[in-house]
């Protein structure tokens, strides 16, 4: 897997705002109509920001019920996928599966497991940016905050409250809308702030497709035994 370094910022509470989209920059479909219009538009652009997000659990044991939200951001808007609204699960297939469009975000191995089995939804052409970005000189995973400061030298805001609210509302409060919204919008940013290179290196590593697993050779004995 290709890794690309970053500097790691020493404080990132001094740093600058992120400016993430403003209120009227972000769309909730409500009817199939309204998602095939918003798949037809974000299929237009080559790369996009990706993020899901599901009512969290409290009780030892409890399993989440997610996602309960998708979220896509384009360089200009941000589209909520409310997972109960009518035309949501084909609207996002469209453009999940979608072979040319590049999907980026953090941390999606949870998200990639839980569109496989409660939507049946397979991700296909994404990065991982937690997975393929390193700060110089370290080792391990970088977050979403990181990342925006390592790139952009900008600061954004992850409010643990927001966080962990209920994503299953069917009405979302506006900072719910914000804090979806831009964690798919920052993703974007992150990797449209990379240089040429490290961008061409990263889309090598989503052009390249999953190799086919090796059948276990067979132990002759057990064989022989077999007979």
């Amino acid at each position: 897997m290709s890794i690309i370094h970053i500097p790691q910022h020493p404080d990132i509470d001094a740093l600058s705002a992120f400016e993430g989209l403003p209120r009227e920059r972000i769309a909730i479909p409500a009817s199939a109509a309204a998602f095939a219009a918003a798949v037809d538009e974000i299929l237009t652009f080559p790369y996009v920001g990706f993020d899901t997000e599901s009512k969290p659990t409290f009780k030892a044991g409890e399993v989440s019920g997610g996602p309960h939200l998708i979220q896509f951001a384009t360089p200009h808007k941000a589209y909520l996928f409310q997972v109960v609204a009518p035309g949501c699960i084909d609207a996002a297939r469209a453009v999940l599966e979608a072979p040319g469009v590049v999907k980026f975000g953090f941390g999606l191995k949870s998200d990639r497991s839980r569109l496989r089995s409660k939507l049946g939804i397979e991700l296909h052409t994404y990065i991982d940016l937690g997975k393929t970005l390193r700060y110089q000189g370290k080792k391990g995973q970088v977050g979403l905050r990181g990342a925006v400061a390592g790139v952009l030298n900008m600061r954004v805001r992850k409010s643990r409250s927001v966080a962990t609210s209920n994503w299953a509302n069917t009405v979302l409060s506006e900072a719910q809308q914000a804090y979806a919204a831009n964690d798919a919008y920052a993703a974007l940013r992150v990797f449209l702030g990379l240089s040429a290179e490290q961008q061409r290196l990263l889309l090598q590593l989503a052009s390249t497709p999953p190799q086919p697993r090796r059948a276990k050779p067979r132990h002759p004995l057990r064989e022989d035994a077999s007979r």
